[in-house]
């Protein structure tokens, strides 16, 4: 049945456009595809495929190929030879890895399907695909996410469910163009604070993690949908912590010191650590206190503070409120709190 449906496509010549050999129980693609230099789309799910020929090399017009429900064990090399491919599945196959280049010449490529594989990490090579619009890897065995991931700034959807992420990149605040994320059942425990930076985002599941608190700003996303079942959020009656004196090591009172002034705009300090880049990298990680609005490092107070979500958010039923994050310098901003903030943590040291 497949060799009379590609005979029937060979005899329509540069003319075809569209080859079906979905369920027929292929092992290998045909050879003769590369006689069809105009295809345009080629569907071969549900078969037994383990490799892609080389004879794809041909096949420079294809948009569209549908490889999933197979047998491959790798992101193929050859894909980098489909100059034109817009669509690409590869769900439900066993695959583990990328292969070397795989990524390099999919440069118009917008849909990447990965569902249902083996993979455990994503190569950095994945910020190559510049046109990337959706990219699904939903059942697979992901652990981390990597930075290069969110230098895809096209990319409007991301599916990630089902897999083994323990956090989410900082760097995710580059991915302006993001829409819809869904993370369901992995265990993810904090969202970044560039999170809050997704301007563009609307839908967010993050069901079946363990997340308890949101970044300070998360209440200000333009969401339309936000789902988060399953996830130990903070409720109204958190721990309060127990009141100590603040003991600060000399590296938090002179980085304190020197942040603090830098917030001044001080031109001696400017100048004096133009030299010491170390210096510069330990105060890039102050923070701001929501009390006293200034300048720290590493003793502080975590507080959670609950808002109302944005009555435009759909939301489910466990985020009536929404647990925020909120850092306080001391003990001493600590004790001038409002009565909507509550301690959750005593003093870390890091």
């Amino acid at each position: 049945m497949a060799e009379r449906l590609l005979i029937r496509a060979l005899k329509g010549g540069k003319s075809t456009k569209i080859i079906t050999l979905s369920g027929k129980k292929l092992t290998k693609m045909p050879c003769a595809l590369e006689k069809l230099p105009g295809l345009r789309t080629l569907h071969l799910q549900n078969n037994l495929i383990s490799k892609v020929c080389s004879e794809v090399h041909n096949l420079t017009q294809l948009t569209t190929l549908n490889l999933g429900n197979n047998l491959l064990e790798e992101v193929p090399e050859e894909m980098k030879y489909l100059p034109s491919l817009k669509k690409l599945h590869l769900f439900g196959n066993r695959i583990n890895r990328f292969a070397p280049g795989a990524c390099d010449g999919l440069q118009n490529l917008i849909l990447l399907n990965l569902n249902n594989n083996q993979l455990t990490w994503i190569p950095e090579e994945i910020s190559r695909l510049k046109n990337l619009t959706y990219l699904s890897i939903n059942r697979n065995q992901l652990a981390s996410i990597p930075r290069e991931l969110c230098f895809l700034k096209n990319l409007s959807e991301l599916q990630l469910n089902h897999n083994q992420l323990i956090c989410i990149p900082e760097e995710i605040k580059f991915m302006k163009m993001l829409q819809k994320l869904f993370v369901v059942q992995n265990s993810i425990e904090v969202l970044p604070e560039g999170f809050c930076d997704l301007i563009n985002l609307r839908v967010l599941n993050i069901a079946g993690n363990i997340i308890r608190i949101f970044p300070q700003g998360f209440q200000n996303l333009k969401l339309r949908e936000c789902y988060c079942e399953e996830n130990p959020l903070f409720l109204k009656q958190p721990v309060r912590a127990e009141i100590k004196q603040d003991v600060w090591s000399l590296q938090e009172i002179t980085s304190r010191f020197i942040m603090n002034q830098l917030a001044e705009n001080s031109p001696f300090l400017m100048q004096a650590i133009e030299g010491y880049p170390e210096v510069r990298n330990t105060i890039s990680k102050g923070r701001q206190c929501s009390i006293c609005g200034k300048l720290f490092l590493t003793t502080w107070m975590e507080c959670v503070e609950f808002v109302s979500p944005s009555k435009d958010w759909k939301i489910s039923r466990n985020l009536q409120q929404i647990p925020l994050r909120v850092l306080i310098c001391s003990f001493n901003c600590f004790n001038q709190r409002d009565s909507n903030l509550f301690g959750i943590a005593k003093v870390q040291s890091e």
